[in-house]
Order: C-alpha cells, then sequence, then structure tokens
C-alpha cells in the first residue's frame, strides 16, 4: 500500500510539473503568432505612400463611421477594426470620394474603438 502511495504522490508531482511548462509553451507560440500578425499589418500599413491612391488604400483598409469629408477620412483595418488610421487626400470632388483621389498624408496606425454611425 505505501508503494502504491508513493507512486500516485510521484505520478501527482510529474503531471502538475510538466503540464506549466506544456501551457507556456503553447502561450509561447500563440504569442509569437499574434505577434507575427502585428508584423503583417504594420508591414501592410507602411506600404501604404503619399501619392497612392484612395482604391489602393481599400484593399487593406475600409472606411470608419463618424465624422469624415472627402479630404480627410479616418479608415480601419479590413482584419481588425480597432487598427485604425486617419488619412487626408487631395480629392477632386468636395461632394464625392473618387478611388482616383491621391492620398496626401497617413497617420502612423493606432488603436482606438469602434465608431459607428
Amino acid at each position: 500500500m505505501a508503494r502504491l502511495m508513493s507512486f500516485v504522490f510521484l505520478w501527482t508531482f510529474v503531471v502538475s510539473a510538466v503540464s506549466p511548462l506544456d501551457c507556456q509553451q503553447d502561450r509561447s507560440e500563440i504569442d509569437s503568432q499574434r505577434t507575427a500578425w502585428v508584423a503583417e499589418v504594420l508591414n501592410a500599413t507602411q506600404a501604404l505612400k503619399v501619392g497612392m491612391r484612395r482604391s489602393d488604400l481599400a484593399k487593406l483598409f475600409t472606411t470608419e463611421g463618424g465624422l469624415s469629408t472627402t479630404s480627410q477620412r479616418t479608415y480601419v483595418y479590413r482584419q481588425c477594426h480597432y487598427i485604425k488610421i486617419d488619412v487626408k487626400f487631395a480629392a477632386s470632388r468636395r461632394d464625392e470620394e473618387l478611388p482616383t483621389d491621391r492620398i496626401v498624408e497617413i497617420s502612423r496606425p493606432y488603436l482606438d474603438w469602434v465608431v459607428m454611425d
């Protein structure tokens, strides 16, 4: 009986010692994937340049609700609407946003809550 109790105690100790390591490795893997995704978002954002068109921006970002004009608007990343950029355009028309409008200024990406109309 003493041997059985010793075995149960040893087995419990081994299982409890190994399990946190497995969890840490899983967390580390998840953290690496998240970090890689954020790097991907930053690279995509940095690929946008002054002089590009509104249609180029629309491939990765979509418009957000809230106040805007044809020459200035906040955009949200299509894969996560908490990631935003503010963009200024040389608008061709005052009453309509055109796909050919040129970008004149792009903010750094930032995080913020979703705005809905």
